[in-house]
């Protein structure tokens, strides 16, 4: 199903772009950047989890809904790397010059009236909010209890990337995940139950069990907790300066051990919780390794 939805994808941004190129250049080369930022966005991680949560329920692997919402999910995520590289002032991603860069760069090239800087952070903004239409594009096409849990998780998004630039600006963030390991940081870091739980979750809306939600909520926030705690250790994203002061210079080979346990623990947890769950007996397996393989801890 994954191959379905890079088809999805791939389907709208070529037919946008086939339908703007002919009447705006500029419009066409927004579009082309919407689609740069998708095609270096990695391991697709949500999708997978929709799809994992989708078909572990009952899903029926033909249904299109799936495939869209997966797909919304990506291109959700592609508005919020914009941004995200866009407020930190990113120079690269993945090697590559961020979409602020670039079109500063552009407006200095070019000669063009106005503060270079501005914009690119303009375009990009433009370019995050465009990848923002598309997902609702295709989140407003799903089934209605699923659709409710498609904008609970855009909400979450928004709040939590607020609450956690907040808590930045106060000095009041934390760069240890302990909030998420507590199972309290809904609303109070970047990622939130965004990351893990609600795609989960929303799978299980359009598989039709909604009789899941504590299930995959419990194992949702157990990966969650490992996915960050795995992040802190490995700089990933979200974990920026602070977290590498914390874990260079404050955390010694014994910390680190004991997060690493703590993660696998974390991992073992969730594992239960698939196995517990009314579900056939290969996708609890299924789950399990998936917990395990976010937590950083398969062998």
């Amino acid at each position: 199903m994954l191959d379905r939805v890079e088809t999805r994808i791939g389907d709208l941004l070529t037919a946008e772009h086939r339908h703007w190129a002919v009447a705006d250049r500029h419009a066409a080369a927004l579009i082309s950047d919407v689609a740069t930022i998708v095609r270096g966005s990695g391991d697709r991680i949500r999708p997978v989890l929709l799809l994992t949560g989708y078909l572990a329920a009952g899903g029926d692997p033909d249904a299109p809904a799936a495939v869209d919402a997966a797909a919304a999910l990506e291109l959700l995520d592609t508005c919020w790397t914009i941004r995200g590289d866009t407020r930190d002032g990113a120079v690269l991603r993945r090697g590559l010059p961020t979409l602020h860069v670039s079109h500063a760069a552009e407006h200095e090239r070019n000669g063009w009236q106005g503060e270079s800087r501005r914009f690119g952070v303009h375009t990009a903004v433009l370019a995050g909010d465009l990848a923002l239409t598309f997902a609702d594009r295709l989140g407003a096409t799903l089934p209605a209890p699923a659709r409710t849990r498609w904008e609970r998780l855009r909400t979450e998004r928004v709040l939590g990337a607020h609450g956690a630039s907040a808590a930045r600006a106060a000095y009041r963030d934390d760069p240890w995940p302990g909030s998420c390991v507590a199972g309290s940081c809904a609303g109070g870091c970047a990622a939130g139950w965004y990351a893990v739980a609600q795609p989960l979750l929303l799978g299980a809306e359009l598989a039709g069990r909604r009789d899941l939600a504590e299930a995959y909520g419990a194992y949702g926030a157990k990966v969650h907790a490992a996915w960050r705690l795995h992040g802190f250790l490995t700089g990933g994203p979200d974990f920026g300066d602070g977290a590498d002061l914390m874990r260079e210079l404050l955390f010694d080979d014994r910390q680190r051990r004991e997060a690493r346990e703590l993660a696998a623990e974390l991992a073992t947890a969730a594992g239960a919780v698939a196995h517990r769950a009314p579900l056939p007996v290969a996708w609890r397996t299924e789950l399990a390794s998936l917990a395990t393989r976010a937590s950083g801890t398969a062998a």
